[in-house]
């Protein structure tokens, strides 16, 4: 009975959905302003369904529950939030990550609206199923829904205004207390559930909600992620996918969740339960280059004490986030102290992790500013002047020195080409950390600097990257470089760059070997 209702509070049901058919031209402009609203008792108001059993139904435990949960995550970004991809569980299981999802959001911003949209977990039916005739209510209030909702279902033959897949749907519900709590200005609410399986509706949906992804607007995405597996493959299940979405690619998106399902993970039901949701915003966003995606927490059930490491679900918060105008940006650099503070950081995790499996976390007070901006990272292991692993992460995902960490164990243990570090081989490797700027897509080779920038090449699903020293140590021509990243890194061919996307990011590179750094 004990894991019957962990279950249920992880999950609900799983039927997964999508949306229906053709539609007019466009007749909804996104310019209309919602009008002021009356709240008032309305038969048809959407009640809270799962309160109780979700969250707290109570709302003083609610609002407690919600001020711990928010205080046990981080700010992490200064830039304006136009959607997030937030879980829906349980707020015993994926709360914190939730919240650390809803915590970027400006509380004093004013949004026009907010278009919560999330995949049915209990009705099958075909379409967008869009509350209209009510408000929705919660422990701690009411929210009003925006006039829009109803001219949505009017005017587009793709949106639905039953009301019946709402009614029992928890995958909007739970995410409204948390902008409730958050947010210190009222909104609407335009609220979209979405059904069946077809790509071609989800692209029309799309098309319609795009010329309301502005930055008047606030889109959440309601999902969990990896359902049922074992712990560890939750990990790297739900990590494929984070990184397929990451590329801001609807395409690559579906391809990762094939070949994840594909996969025959014990236990898994399915890599994404709100993949109609989460495609639907790809197709919004992927064109457009003035998006940041960045990736904010992840946990999964068994991270919970309520939860077990049998049987899991995953939860990743993620905010896409409008990319500030660069202004004379002064150049990145590091102080000696954060060098050295940053190769402390990469020696001590292979000291704890590769013996005892611990992950090394250094003291709060001990980081600079920097130190905890948000920056990709490689970290390259040598041995006796020879390398030993070298792996990196160009996502600014995380803070600087976590990316650090994490690289240090990746390069140590999951270097395909090496056998994994052992104990004894510690006090005999030399770190080198190579910090990353931001890719940017480049239109002629002409725009490469050998030495200067290192390149990352990308056709389809194949990529590959050569940090800018490659150029450097191995004295190969521009032509060179490109051919031996096409067909050595990306396997595309040694041509393939040339009609493949090249872009060019630069890195900061400091070692152990250098004096001024011991």
């Amino acid at each position: 009975m004990k894991s019957f209702i962990a279950a249920l509070l992880i999950l609900g049901y799983s039927l997964l959905s999508s949306a229906c058919n053709t539609r007019p031209k466009p007749v909804v402009s996104p310019d209309k302003k919602a009008p002021q609203q009356v709240a008032s008792a309305n038969d048809q108001d959407r009640q809270p369904a799962v309160a109780g059993s979700f969250y707290p139904a109570s709302e003083e435990v609610l609002r407690k529950d919600l001020e711990a949960l928010f205080a046990s995550v981080e700010k992490v970004t200064s830039e304006h939030v136009r959607a997030l991809i937030v879980p829906h569980a349980g707020y015993v299981y994926s709360g914190k990550t939730a919240a650390a999802g809803f915590k970027q959001l400006d509380r004093d911003c004013r949004f026009e609206r907010v278009f919560l949209i999330g995949s049915s977990h209990r009705m099958y039916f075909q379409g967008a199923s869009v509350y209209t005739d009510g408000d929705f209510i919660t422990p701690l209030g009411r929210v009003k829904v925006d006039p829009l909702a109803k001219e949505l279902a009017s005017a587009y033959s793709v949106f639905t205004d039953n009301p019946a897949p709402h009614l029992q749907e928890h995958s909007l519900e739970v995410e409204l207390p948390f902008l409730q709590y958050w947010l210190n200005n009222e909104f609407t609410l335009v609220p979209i559930v979405l059904g069946g399986d077809n790509l071609k509706d989800f692209r029309e949906i799309a098309e319609i909600l795009e010329p309301w992804f502005n930055e008047k607007n606030l889109f959440v995405i309601s999902s969990d992620f990896s359902h049922y597996p074992g712990y560890e493959d939750a990990r790297t299940c739900d990590a494929e996918m984070a990184n397929a979405i990451l590329k801001n690619s609807a395409q690559d998106f579906l391809k990762a969740k094939t070949r994840v399902e594909n996969r025959q993970v014990k236990g898994l039901v399915t890599a994404i339960c709100g993949w109609a949701s989460v495609y639907t915003l790809l197709n919004v966003t992927e064109d457009n280059a003035s998006l940041n995606f960045q990736h904010l927490l992840y946990e999964n059930s068994g991270d919970s004490p309520q939860g077990t490491t049998d049987r899991v679900v995953g939860y990743h918060a993620i905010a896409i986030t409008s990319v500030a105008e660069k202004k004379s940006e002064p150049e990145f650099t590091l102080t000696r102290e954060e060098k050295i503070k940053l190769l402390k950081i990469a020696r001590q995790t292979l000291a704890d992790y590769i013996p005892g499996k611990l992950k090394f976390t250094p003291e709060e007070k001990d980081l600079t500013p920097l130190l905890k901006t948000g920056a990709g990272a490689f970290v390259t292991l040598e041995k006796n002047g020879q390398l030993r692993g070298c792996i990196g992460n160009f996502q600014a995902s995380q803070a600087l020195y976590l990316t650090v960490r994490d690289m240090a164990i990746a390069a140590a243990t999951q270097d395909h080409r090496f056998p994994a570090v052992e104990a004894s081989e510690i006090p005999k490797l030399d770190i080198e950390i190579s910090v990353l700027t931001p890719m940017r897509k480049i239109n002629s080779i002409d725009e490469i600097e050998l030495g200067k920038h290192g390149i990352y090449i990308r056709k389809g699903s194949q990529t590959g990257t050569f940090l800018p020293q490659v150029a450097t140590e191995t004295g190969w021509t521009l032509e060179e470089f490109l051919g031996h990243c096409a067909r050595d890194k990306a396997g595309i061919g040694w041509d393939g760059w040339k009609t493949a996307d090249i872009y060019v990011y630069e890195a900061l590179v400091f070692s152990e070997h250098e004096p001024d750094l011991k």
